[in-house]
């Protein structure tokens, strides 16, 4: 089969990668040796899902050999044999197939979360500062780091923006197509008649980057220094530590103020502005398959939804995969698994049938 004839090569590949990860010079300079050994924990799953393949299929060929056996016990097992085996290859066939989908570059690294205020004034910051909780909860369950970059509140209390950097295992595969319009059907607090409001918050989520993969000028910036400010725009700090950067050949400008030291302000700033401009730069490469940030969260408007998160009915749908479920409480107390999972199996299900297409 043409899509599993480079198997034996990665196969080799495999054991090169573990000779390598015991060689002193690889294992003293940590970057090399976290990289390789990302690229060999996938490869491990490949390999062993090739070996249990290949073992199966020399086990299915034995017992169609069998069936040519003049003894009627033989042959019956041989057809038992081949009943219980051609489900489990096939099996086996879908999972190296997933498998060998083209990795995404940004598998493994940590990742930074912007959610933004849509449609629907203070409502609509609250339910940013809704979302954002929904993730620290999923977040404390798997053990991530939230760290915050920015918080930007508006006079209810909610986000006009909050972005932050996660940290932890599999950040960037679990929260991948989270990027979008989340819309939000429910009675407000400030409601008194108990109509029902539709709001929204755009969440952006992009891969964290070196500062080698995204080269600054410090000559295209301009740093401004002011007072900090929290919820309701009452001044937190004494001193000008909140700093805002401006990269003038892009015209992206990123605040940072939540940390005291403008130091520190300034470095997560700049952490955010190399993300901004490498999501910039990758889809401005690859424009038919990504679109550039603006366009993936778009303007927040109600029409460019991905998600429904409907109070009166308890529902959450996700109308890119055609995912529904009743479970509204848990999804906003964090527990996620089941709506990303139902993302991740529609776009690897996509993959693979394109893949297939083009084998």
């Amino acid at each position: 089969m043409a899509l599993f004839d480079k198997l034996e090569s990665v196969e080799q590949r495999f054991e090169i990668m573990q000779e390598q990860l015991g060689m002193p010079e690889i294992a003293s300079d940590p970057k090399q040796y976290a990289q390789l050994m990302r690229d060999y924990k996938h490869l491990e799953q490949v390999v062993g899902a090739y070996r249990a393949w290949r073992s199966m299929t020399e086990g299915l060929d034995d017992a169609k050999e069998m069936l040519s056996e003049s003894d009627p016990e033989m042959r019956e097992m041989a057809k038992e044999e081949i009943s219980d085996l051609e489900p489990k290859i096939e099996a086996e066939e879908t999972r190296l197939k997933l498998l060998l989908l083209p990795r995404d570059p940004h598998e493994g690294r940590d990742v930074i979360l912007e959610i933004r205020a849509g449609v629907g004034g203070d409502e609509a910051g609250l339910w940013a500062a809704d979302l954002f909780r929904m993730y620290q909860r999923y977040g404390d369950g798997r053990r991530w780091k939230f760290d915050l970059m920015n918080t930007s509140y508006n006079p209810a209390g909610g986000f006009k923006e909050v972005i932050a950097q996660i940290s932890g295992e599999d950040v960037y595969r679990r929260l991948a197509y989270e990027s979008g319009v989340h819309r939000v059907q429910r009675v407000p607090a400030t409601e008194t008649q108990g109509r029902i409001h539709t709001s929204t918050a755009t969440i952006a989520l992009m891969p964290e980057v070196d500062p080698v993969e995204v080269h600054i000028e410090a000559k295209d910036l301009r740093i401004d220094v002011f007072r900090a400010s929290g919820p309701g725009g009452q001044s937190v700090n004494t001193t000008d530590s909140a700093v805002r950067v401006t990269h003038n050949p892009s015209g992206l400008v990123v605040i940072c103020q939540d940390e005291k030291s403008q130091l520190k302000n300034k470095e997560k700033a700049l952490k955010v502005l190399r993300s901004r401009l490498y999501e910039k730069q990758q889809a401005e490469k690859i424009a038919a398959e990504r679109t550039i940030r603006n366009a993936q969260v778009g303007t927040g408007d109600r029409s460019e939804r991905i998600r429904t998160y409907n109070y009166a009915q308890g529902r959450v749908t996700d109308h890119r995969v055609g995912y529904t479920a009743y479970t509204l409480d848990k999804v906003l107390a964090g527990d996620l698994d089941d709506t990303l999972d139902a993302c991740a199996t529609y776009f690897e299900a996509e993959a693979l049938r394109q893949l297939e297409e083009d084998d």
